[in-house]
C-alpha cells in the first residue's frame, strides 16, 4: 500500500484535531506535520514534500492562498475553511475539493476519496490556475509575496513602480529593488486593482501613480515616463487603457 504523506494546516487546534481524527482509520495516510500558521506551512511543505495538504484559507501571517504561492505546486490540496466565498471558483478549475466547516465524516471521506482518485491518475489540478481563479473578482491584492531562499519578502502593492515579464517570471520593481517571482504577468494582472495598475504593454504592468507623462516616440508608438525617469514602452492597446483610466 502506497503511503500518502499528508500535512494538516489550520490556525485552530480543534479544527486540526477533527481532521486528524477523521484520518485515523486510514492506514495509508502518514501525517508528517501539523501547522498552525502560514509560515509554518511553507517551511513544512518545502522541507517534507507531502503528497496531500489539508489547508485552511483564513489564517494569520499568511493565508492559504499565499502559502500555495510560495511552495512547489506538485501536490494535492483540500481546502478546509469556514468561509464559502472561494468555493465556486475553486471548483470551476476542478480543485481537489473544498471542505466547508463544519463538515461531517461522510463529507470528509468523500473529499479524501476524490483526492485519492486524482493522485492515482496523476491528475491533480494546476495550483497556479486554482490560485488565479480563486482570487479573481475578490478584493485586489494588497501585498505580493516573493520567496528568496528561506526568506519571504512581503511587498505592499503601494510601493510597486511597475512589473516586467521575464519568461516564466515577473520582475517587480519596488523602492529601488527588483524582486523575481515565478508567475505569469497575465495571472498577476488579474489579481491587481485595475484602477491602479494598467497593462501598458505585453511585457509591462504600470502603477498609474508612478506615471509622470506620456511621450510620442514614433508613429503610433509612445513611452511612459515615470516620476523617477524610467521609460517604458506603451502599446496601442495600453495607450487606450491609460486614456480610459486617466
Amino acid at each position: 500500500m502506497q503511503t500518502i504523506r499528508t500535512i494538516v494546516v489550520d490556525d485552530e487546534e480543534l479544527a486540526r484535531g477533527i481532521v486528524l481524527e477523521f484520518l485515523t482509520p486510514y492506514a495509508d495516510i502518514n501525517v508528517v506535520a501539523e501547522c498552525s500558521n502560514g509560515f509554518e506551512a511553507v517551511k513544512a511543505i518545502t522541507e517534507l514534500k507531502p503528497d496531500l495538504v489539508f489547508l485552511d484559507i483564513q489564517m494569520p501571517k499568511l493565508d492559504g492562498f499565499e502559502v500555495l504561492e510560495l511552495v512547489d505546486k506538485n501536490l494535492a490540496v483540500i481546502f478546509v475553511t469556514a468561509y464559502d466565498q472561494y468555493a465556486v471558483r475553486a471548483f470551476e478549475v476542478h480543485a481537489v475539493d473544498y471542505l466547508l466547516k463544519p463538515f461531517t465524516k461522510e463529507r470528509f471521506d468523500e473529499a479524501l476519496l476524490r483526492a485519492r482518485e486524482k493522485m492515482s491518475r496523476s491528475h491533480t489540478p494546476p495550483l497556479d490556475k486554482v490560485l488565479t481563479a480563486a482570487r479573481r473578482q475578490e478584493v485586489p491584492l494588497e501585498r505580493i509575496l516573493v520567496r528568496d531562499g528561506s526568506r519571504v519578502n512581503v511587498i505592499p502593492v503601494d510601493t510597486i513602480d511597475y512589473v516586467e515579464a521575464q519568461d516564466d517570471y515577473v520582475a517587480i520593481k519596488s523602492q529601488g529593488k527588483t524582486h523575481l517571482k515565478q508567475q505569469r504577468l497575465s495571472d498577476l494582472e488579474l489579481s491587481l486593482d485595475p484602477k491602479r495598475f494598467v497593462r501598458i504593454h505585453r511585457s509591462y504592468i504600470l502603477s498609474v501613480d508612478r506615471l509622470a507623462r506620456l511621450e510620442l516616440y514614433a508613429k503610433d508608438s509612445r513611452m511612459a515616463i515615470l516620476k523617477d525617469g524610467t521609460k517604458l514602452p506603451v502599446s496601442r492597446a495600453g495607450h487606450a487603457k491609460l486614456k480610459r483610466l486617466l
